[in-house]
C-alpha cells in the first residue's frame, strides 16, 4: 500500500478545518475528529507514536500543542514517548507540553518533570516553572526530582523556583541540598547573587542541611565569603546552624 506523505495529509486536514461550520460547537467537534483521525493515521504509518509526533511537529509546529493533546488522549500509556518526542522536535514548547501533560493527569507530576528534563535538559527552568505553576502543592517533589535528574542545573532550578515562590525559599533550599548534598555551594552562590538581603536565611539553611558533609560545609562558607558575607556575620550564621569548632576556626582564620 502506498503511503500518503505527511504534508499532503496535514494540508487536507488544515483545509477542512478552515471551512468547518461554526454552528453550536460543530467546528470544535469537527476539528477534534479530524485531528484524532490524523494522529491515528500517522501512528499507523510510522509504527511509532514518537516518530509520528516528531514528523507532524517538524512540518507544522504551530499545530504542535493540538497534536500533542490529541496524542496524549489517544495513547496515555505512551506519555513518556509523546512528551519526549514533542520536546525534542520543538524545545520552545517545553513549558506548554509539561503544563498540558500535568493538567491531563496522565501520570504523576514528578514523572512528567523527569521525562521532560531528560528530553531537553537545557530547558529545565521552563519545566520546573511550568510544573510548579500547574501543581504548587507538589513544589517539594518538583525540586527533588528536578535536582536529582539534572544536578548540574541545581542553582538554576532553585533560583527559578524561589523567584516564583519566595515564601518557600527555605523549603526549596532544604529539599535541593538534602537530595544532592554537593550542590549546596552552587545553590548558595546563585541565591546570594539574587537575594543578598536574604544571606542569613540562605547560608544558615544551607549549612544545616550540609552539616554531615564537612567538605560541603567548607565550600559553602568559602562561597558565602566570596559573595561578600563578612566573617563576623558568617560566624553568627554558622553558630546558629550548629557548626563545630573546626568549622568556626576556619571562618576565624579567614
Amino acid at each position: 500500500m502506498k503511503l500518503v506523505p505527511v504534508a499532503i495529509i496535514t494540508c487536507a486536514i488544515l483545509s477542512a478545518q478552515a471551512y468547518a461550520i461554526n454552528v453550536n460547537g460543530e467546528e470544535k467537534e469537527q476539528d477534534s475528529q479530524l485531528t484524532t483521525a490524523f494522529v491515528q493515521k500517522q501512528v499507523e504509518q510510522s509504527m511509532s507514536i514518537g516518530r509520528a509526533i516528531k514528523s507532524i511537529i517538524s512540518h507544522y509546529p504551530r499545530d504542535a500543542i493540538t497534536v500533542v493533546s490529541t496524542a496524549l488522549d489517544l495513547y496515555p500509556e505512551n506519555y513518556k514517548e509523546i512528551i519526549h518526542a514533542a520536546i525534542s522536535a520543538e524545545p520552545a514548547l517545553t513549558g506548554e507540553v509539561v503544563t498540558l501533560a500535568i493538567e491531563k493527569g496522565i501520570s504523576s507530576c514528578s514523572s512528567i518533570v523527569e521525562t521532560a528534563i531528560n528530553a531537553e535538559p537545557s530547558y529545565v527552568d521552563f519545566i520546573v516553572r511550568a510544573a510548579a505553576y500547574a501543581t504548587p502543592d507538589e513544589l517539594g517533589e518538583i525540586v527533588r526530582i528536578a535536582v536529582e535528574t539534572e544536578p548540574d542545573s541545581a542553582d538554576n532550578i532553585v533560583h527559578t523556583l524561589t523567584k516564583a515562590h519566595p515564601n518557600e525559599m527555605v523549603e526549596i533550599i532544604k529539599t535541593a541540598i538534602s537530595t544532592v548534598p554537593f550542590v549546596g555551594e552552587y545553590v548558595v552562590d546563585a541565591l546570594l547573587a539574587a537575594y543578598p538581603d536574604e544571606a542569613e536565611q540562605v547560608v544558615t539553611t544551607a549549612l544545616i542541611e550540609s552539616a554531615r558533609e564537612q567538605e560541603s560545609v567548607r565550600r559553602i562558607l568559602v562561597t558565602a565569603m566570596n559573595a561578600g558575607v563578612s566573617p563576623e556575620d558568617l560566624m553568627i550564621y554558622a553558630k546558629n546552624a550548629g557548626a563545630n569548632e573546626e568549622q568556626l576556626a576556619f571562618i576565624a582564620s579567614q
